[in-house]
């Protein structure tokens, strides 16, 4: 394919279409392509003998990797990266000292001053790489579908509660999957190919997921997929796709940039029913909100 054919212009052009791409590659040229995606900050600053040796590829499996999508080798792929950082974007000096401030509170201070630079890390990351249209077009969806299933298991589990309870007092027509012991993959069985599935996975991506999105995929059910890596197995053929930075000091993967997503897609919804979605004159999916506890699944801890 020549270079001609390309339309993807910016950095996240071109990740989007690495990711609708993977499917597609050689298990080599795939390997070489999940590490691109998961480390897209370093494309514009890290040679490709350096990218190559980190993703365990020769330097060539780079440029064959970005031949196979359509561009003229590795440094036309590497542009739009080199581009968006040469257009610079904002600092925050003064966020800088009061995060230097707080290693001066206590035993604990180090910590603290981890949680709170991964957490404004992890949000500056969501916002500038995930657009207000990407999250309408998926919030219209929503609105518009007959049904809304939102599907997570093991962390994901009681932020899919959550989710389901508060856009369902918004529009109704929304739940959460699975329930009362079942597979995610029986939770559509009901589901039709005007309803929407809001699907989350994570590391390690668990199967029962990727295989209800499969599922919904091929029975013409719209996907909307939330994942920590842009190659995660649920991403390729979803029509929607945000990628939620989760990076913490702590053992436990961080929810921060989750929610703010899910509470983005929330006000988006909200916004596009209008008045009547906080009328009261919507009805209330019968389920209860989630506890404040999270459940964990087997290999999810």
């Amino acid at each position: 394919m020549s270079n001609s054919s390309i339309r993807a212009e910016s950095a996240a052009e071109v990740l989007d279409l690495l990711t609708r791409s993977l499917g597609d590659l050689t298990p080599e040229l795939r390997k070489a392509a999940t590490h691109v995606l998961e480390n897209s900050n370093l494309i514009s600053v890290t040679s490709i003998r350096e990218m190559a040796h980190q993703a365990g590829v020769k330097p060539n499996t780079l440029v064959r990797m970005a031949r196979a999508i359509g561009f003229d080798g590795y440094e036309d792929f590497r542009r739009p990266f080199r581009e968006k950082v040469i257009k610079g974007r904002e600092d925050f000096p003064d966020r800088i000292s009061w995060l230097l401030s707080l290693s001066n509170d206590g035993r604990l201070s180090g910590l603290y001053t981890d949680l709170a630079t991964a957490s404004i890390i992890n949000i500056e990351r969501l916002f500038s790489e995930t657009t207000s249209l990407a999250i309408k077009a998926a919030a219209d969806d929503i609105v518009q579908a007959p049904m809304t299933y939102v599907l997570g298991t093991g962390m994901g589990n009681s932020i899919a509660a959550y989710f389901a309870y508060v856009a369902g007092l918004a529009i109704g027509r929304v739940t959460a999957i699975p329930r009362d012991g079942l597979r995610p993959i029986d939770g559509l069985a009901r589901a039709e190919r005007k309803d929407v599935l809001l699907a989350m996975a994570f590391k390690p991506y668990p199967r029962e997921v990727i295989e209800a999105v499969a599922s919904a995929v091929s029975r013409g059910i719209k996907v909307i997929c939330i994942s920590d890596s842009p190659a995660s197995p649920i991403m390729a053929e979803a029509g929607h796709r945000f990628v939620v930075p989760m990076g913490t000091p702590q053992v436990f993967a961080s929810s921060v940039a989750l929610m703010s997503l899910l509470e983005a897609i929330i006000a988006f919804v909200i916004a596009s029913r209008g008045p009547e979605a906080t009328s009261g004159s919507v009805e209330v999916p019968p389920q209860p909100p989630p506890e404040a506890g999270l459940h964990w699944s087997d290999g999810e801890r």
